[in-house]
């Protein structure tokens, strides 16, 4: 059997035993239960318990018995937040959509990149649309842009330096120097502009979306070709940022 083959096999038994854990009615399992419930050999299904104890996606508890770890709860916390994100944004987004006539995005940081979770896109034939799901580092975007202002200056090096800061475009900012300048003045004035730096002929307008504990959640940004970007969009975009910002309990007054 291949590498490949035998890692897909590891995965899904993983899977197996993670479904078995989960449905217990008092959250934990014995090992015998969990190979009897899997149809795996208990040493087997205890090397793969192991690993995932050391990851935090499995824990054991007292008498041996297995339960779901942190980290997979902190996961799902993740899960659910996102969801209710775009369940309380789907109705800004789409006042915005209607607004300015161009694409609206909800987009979530993960890591070094960001994440486009929704979109309200307008009927328009020429318009830009971002692919649900898909991802780009955050120097090259607006949202992003905001993202890297949350840090100091040792957290934007420390980007730059893991990302090597690639350029997507001409226009794309690759100096260090100049980003940090850019961070600033987006963070600045409360809103970030992406001048065709993740595509030529693109033009986006971002702002920060925050949480009830004033946490930086998300973003909201518009997307159209970049000669029918209108700066008066601004306030608009602004105003759709602080609306979601209220659903998710943010007060300006924090």
């Amino acid at each position: 059997m291949s590498k490949k083959k035998i890692s897909v096999q590891v995965i899904a038994r993983a899977g197996q035993l993670l479904d078995v854990i989960a449905n217990q009615n008092d959250g934990s399992v014995t090992l015998k239960a969990l190979s009897a419930e899997t149809g795996l050999h208990p040493s087997t299904a205890f090397r793969i318990l192991s690993s995932l104890t050391d990851i935090g996606f499995v824990q054991r508890g007292e008498a041996g018995r297995y339960l779901l770890g942190s980290k997979l709860r902190q996961l799902g916390c993740r899960v659910r937040a996102s969801a209710d994100i775009q369940t309380e944004a789907r109705p800004i987004m789409e006042w915005l959509r209607d607004k300015v006539g161009e694409t609206v995005n909800l987009t979530i940081k993960e890591g070094d990149e960001m994440v486009y979770v929704d979109r309200a896109t307008t009927t328009r034939m020429m318009r830009v649309e971002q692919v649900i799901g898909s991802r780009a580092p955050l120097h090259v975007t607006a949202v992003g842009k905001l993202m890297l202002g949350e840090g100091d200056d040792d957290e934007i090096e420390a980007y730059a330096k893991r990302t090597g800061l690639p350029g997507y475009t001409e226009h794309t900012l690759v100096d260090l120097a100049a980003l940090k300048h850019e961070i600033a003045i987006s963070k600045a004035r409360g809103y970030a502009l992406d001048n065709e730096e993740a595509e030529l002929g693109v033009g986006c307008i971002g702002v920060l979306v925050r949480d009830i504990n004033g946490n930086a959640v998300a973003g909201l940004s518009i997307s159209a070709p970049i000669e029918r970007r209108k700066d008066e969009w601004v306030n608009i975009v602004q105003e759709a940022g602080r609306r979601l910002a209220e659903r998710l309990g943010y007060r300006l007054s924090q």
